[in-house]
């Protein structure tokens, strides 16, 4: 069914139509209205058999998700930014224990200082932490990879964190198609868990494992990572099987054919980089853009292949390493091992500030031209950043220093607003 809405209220649909048994919330922008969503709908009725439950904060939401799950429910939260932080050790038991629970993540920054707008450093701040992350383009996919997300975390015995952008997405309104009750029964199972605590039956989970055999604990993990690279291809045809749409995978090629240059990126910044790359396809520029939908586990091999005949390769990243530089880069560049062919890593829109065509056309010139730096920081501010520095380098000589770092934070916020 059609429907116009938003897509957090398009993704309470989605995680409604899966069946939950157990839905923890917390709220936390921008994820609230999706929990806020799902609360309506147990409370009227419209969606039964599930139990809503409101918690103290986001380390609980997990928490009792864990507990839910352990005991043979099928278990959803959400959360976004330093919401996903506090819950950092409970994300940690989650995957250690091997337990299916689905998570979103409306994508958002992190503080200090505060910023609530969208960007990747939340969820890559986990993307160690054992959970399969998936991105969404767009609110049609966001809510497809959720119907997904619970397939694959069931068949594998693994959480899944769904990723979509803070706002640009979640309080987007557009049309969405909706699928009726029969398909998602007719796609998803019934959840049938691996391990289930039974006070008839009493095992431990979690029990303390000595360093004669936590690495081979982590390897399993790792393994059963690992074979999530062959079955989230097979659920997503399965997928557009029932319901009529290519969503899902491990990656989304766009004009790869002859292209040259070739943009990778995560998330829905991919819409305005095609609609870039189109223009300058009109211009004659070879170019093409490849969408990672499958942050973890990281599928080297099928980039690998998507990307063997380019010269170049351009990734841009709403995420930035302080200290180093790109992450999606660094992961992209051991699917290039042995090759000639060059990385860039482009950070751009860390803490909400736009991506636009423009500056995309811009910087995609200067890449075409061998002009562009490996670390490239897009629309950035030298003036401020120069002058900043300059200051805290005259304090460090001179003064006290944390008087100074307060006013330059002033600075930039002021010249921000």
């Amino acid at each position: 069914m059609l429907k116009q809405c938003e897509g957090s209220h398009a993704v309470a649909q989605a995680v409604a139509l899966s069946r939950p048994e157990v839905i923890c919330a917390y709220p936390i922008s921008p994820q609230t209205h999706i929990v806020e969503g799902l609360g309506e709908m147990v409370k009227s009725g419209a969606l039964t058999s599930c139990e809503f439950i409101n918690v103290e904060s986001e380390f609980a939401a997990l928490s009792v998700a864990i507990g839910a799950s352990a005991a043979g429910a099928r278990a959803y939260t959400a959360t976004a930014s330093q919401g996903l932080l506090f819950m950092a050790e409970a994300v940690y038991n989650a995957s250690g224990l091997g337990l299916p629970i689905v998570m979103t993540v409306a994508n958002r920054a992190i503080g200090a200082p505060i910023n609530i707008w969208n960007d990747h450093t939340d969820s890559m701040s986990m993307r160690d932490a054992g959970w399969l992350q998936i991105f969404a383009e767009t609110n049609q996919e966001a809510l497809d990879l959720h119907i997904q997300a619970f397939r694959i975390a069931e068949e594998l015995s693994l959480p899944v964190m769904v990723c979509m952008d803070g706002f640009i997405l979640t309080h987007a309104y557009e049309r969405i198609d909706i699928p009726d009750q029969a398909q998602v029964d007719r796609y998803l199972p019934t959840y049938e868990p691996r391990q289930v605590l039974d006070p008839n039956a009493p095992v431990t989970i979690g029990a303390m494992v000595g360093p004669e055999a936590f690495t081979e604990v982590r390897y399993l993990a790792h393994a059963k990572q690992m074979q999530a690279l062959d079955l989230m291809p097979k659920i997503a045809e399965e997928f557009k099987q029932v319901f009529g749409r290519d969503s899902g995978g491990l990656i989304k090629p766009y004009r790869l054919d002859d292209a040259e240059t070739i943009v990778i990126a995560l998330g829905s910044v991919l819409g305005t980089i095609k609609d870039t790359v189109d223009d300058l396809r009109e211009e004659g520029v070879k170019i093409g853009v490849l969408g990672i939908t499958s942050f973890r586990p990281f599928p080297i091999q099928a980039i690998r292949d998507a990307i063997a005949g380019a010269k170049r390769i351009v990734v841009i990243e709403k995420c930035f390493a302080v200290g180093i530089g790109g992450i999606v880069s660094r992961d992209v560049r051991s699917a290039v091992q042995s090759r000639p062919q060059q990385v860039f890593a482009v950070i751009a829109g860390l803490g909400g500030r736009a991506i636009t065509k423009a500056s995309l056309h811009k910087l995609l010139l200067e890449a075409v031209a061998d002009k562009l730096e490996l670390l490239t920081f897009l629309d950035l501010d030298w003036s401020i950043v120069n002058r900043v520095l300059e200051r805290e380098k005259k304090q460090r000589r001179s003064g006290p220093v944390a008087e100074g770092i307060l006013r330059d934070i002033g600075t930039v916020a002021s010249r921000i607003g």
